[in-house]
């Protein structure tokens, strides 16, 4: 039950994404992007964020979460030629615990 919360949840946060995602050309305006190392090292030079999740988006990227223990948060998506672009931040994070049986 828990497993299908999140996998809905996930495809609620793909979906809005997806949808507020603006026309490429514009989004090359309005998305920071970079080579991987110089983000990575940006978030933790910055605010002390550390990636704390990634998965596969397909064969061309990956999503990667970074998070500081202060709360803050963004969302990057890694493309297979190390460009990465910031898609979202905010604060608050919060680590959920593994629950016991839940398979990751």
């Amino acid at each position: 039950m828990l497993r299908n919360m999140v996998h809905g949840l996930l495809a609620v946060i793909l979906t809005t994404l997806v949808i507020a995602h603006p026309h490429p050309a514009a989004s090359q305006m309005m998305r920071s992007c970079a080579g991987r190392s110089e983000i990575v090292n940006f978030l933790d030079s910055n605010f002390g964020e550390k990636l704390t999740a990634v998965g596969l988006i397909n064969q061309n990227a990956i999503l990667e979460v970074y998070a500081a223990e202060s709360g803050t948060w963004t969302l990057v998506v890694t493309d297979v030629h190390g460009i990465s672009c910031v898609l979202l931040s905010g604060d608050s994070w919060e680590t959920m615990p593994a629950l016991p049986g839940l398979a990751t």
